[in-house]
């Protein structure tokens, strides 16, 4: 929907005419690769900065993503504390608060129109069954030192006031999140990298990463500097199909509603919602008046595999539809114009990383698990202080060169990871049909390092 809706044909920009020669090479004209050219040409104009992208910039999870600008971060806080301590995952935190902002601060400056509109999210408790769970998470809020002002618990008629949701119990409320049109940001990023002396070579495939060269089906890059920006694609790469494991994540949207509908839902602060479920949701309300709600449920397809079939799963499109329904029970006859998928980046250890080897010129940025919208731009301005050798606090961060396990070999993995997946979907179903809650969800996200 969203490349949909730009109004723009889309036309590839032209392919790598040949052997080049630069000072940075970027694989991946996504978010991730995108943030870092702004901010390297940014700080440095002289520098020559390319990259090379298979298809467009913006096709895969930048130009598919539910458009949260979330201060949210893959890894737990105590997850991050075991292995990093406790002030390093309440500074991850602070990062992520601080890094919703400096992305509306710069689409502010470039004038990027991406529909930012900086009001929270909302996560719902839609059952009696996830009333202890997702109060229980504004108390771990308050035992890692984050106050009112970052999250806080709303009653049902709090709730109400900003968006009426069938059956709502309550609330957990942060303010630390963004709506964004996805793909105006991704291609507005791109025009403005352009801008300041980047190039993007589309349809050009890239086969072979190595020590400052990348080998595509239409020239060598050499560069001084290489970063690795692929995301959930990195699986395609040789000796990296056990790295980052693709995900799908599929996503739904209404046609634009009509005022009477949006007068019985409210939802003008346009806040983000999710809610208390064991396989995650996410919904937005966009700037044309229409629903586009996401959900995970998708399978892990075997050995890594990546393809434009994966997109499409009809059951779990239905899935979503009900949801809306339930939520929304004023959205029963409203017509469902698009329907679309995409995969996401998952490390073994739920853990987003971004690192550079000074010795081999390698850099990288990814394992965002569906949250790297804001995390991206604080991807590009670490990958930025690490290329530049630049001092900051930024690189104190736990994530600054952190290294994953690799995920398991085949069958192990395909077992695994949609064991875990229906496990989580049962726990939803056995819940709603028991008024129960179960530990199930819970015990699967520990299992799989959640």
């Amino acid at each position: 929907m969203w490349l949909d809706d730009l109004g723009d044909e889309l036309q590839p920009r032209s392919p790598l005419p040949g052997d080049l020669d630069v000072d940075v090479a970027i694989v991946g004209a996504g978010y991730t690769g995108l943030w870092t050219a702004y901010y390297l040409l940014r700080a440095d104009p002289s520098l020559r900065v390319a990259l090379v992208e298979k298809e467009i910039a913006g096709f895969g999870a930048s130009g598919r993503n539910g458009g949260w600008c979330s201060a949210l971060f893959a890894a737990s806080h105590h997850k991050i504390a075991k292995r990093y301590g406790r002030a390093a995952a309440i500074a991850m935190q602070r990062a992520m608060f601080d890094t919703v902002d400096e992305v509306g601060s710069v689409l502010a400056t470039e004038s990027i129109d991406a529909h930012f509109h900086k009001s929270g999210t909302l996560t719902l408790v839609t059952s009696p069954t996830q009333l202890d769970r997702v109060r229980a998470e504004v108390d771990e809020d308050r035992a890692w030192g984050f106050g009112e002002e970052d999250f806080r618990w709303l009653e049902s008629d709090e709730v109400d006031a900003r968006v009426k949701v069938q059956g709502v119990l309550g609330a957990r409320f942060t303010p630390h999140c963004a709506r964004i049109h996805p793909a105006r940001l991704v291609r507005g990023l791109a025009a403005k990298v352009e801008d300041l002396g980047g190039v993007i070579y589309e349809q050009t495939a890239v086969t072979d990463i190595e020590q400052r060269s990348i080998t595509t089906d239409r020239g060598r890059v050499t560069a001084d500097v290489i970063v690795r920006a692929t995301e959930g694609y990195s699986a395609a790469l040789p000796g990296m199909q056990r790295d980052l494991l693709p995900l799908y994540s599929l996503m739904i949207a209404t046609e634009p509603l009509p005022a009477e509908v949006w007068s019985s839902i409210g939802w003008d602060g346009n806040e983000t919602l999710h809610d208390g479920r064991h396989l995650l949701i996410y919904v937005q309300r966009t700037a044309d008046d229409r629903i586009a709600i996401g959900g995970r449920g998708a399978p892990y397809h075997f050995g890594s595999r990546v393809s434009d079939l994966n997109d499409r799963d009809p059951k779990v499109f239905r899935s979503l539809k009900e949801v809306t329904n339930q939520l929304f029970p004023a959205t029963a006859q409203a017509r469902i114009t698009h329907e679309w998928g995409g995969c996401l980046g998952v490390p073994r250890d739920w853990f987003s990383s971004v690192g550079y080897d000074h010795s081999t010129g390698m850099a990288w940025a990814g394992g965002y698990v569906g949250d790297g919208v804001a995390t991206t731009n604080l991807a590009g301005r670490c990958l930025r202080d690490l290329i530049l050798g630049l001092e900051s606090d930024l690189l104190q961060l736990p994530w600054v060169n952190h290294r994953s396990r690799r995920w398991e070999p085949e069958p192990l993995r395909w077992l695994g990871v949609n064991l875990g997946l229906k496990t989580m979907a049962h726990a939803d179903r056995v819940e709603e049909r028991t008024g129960k809650p179960t530990k199930r969800g819970d015990l699967v996200k520990r299992l799989i390092g959640i």
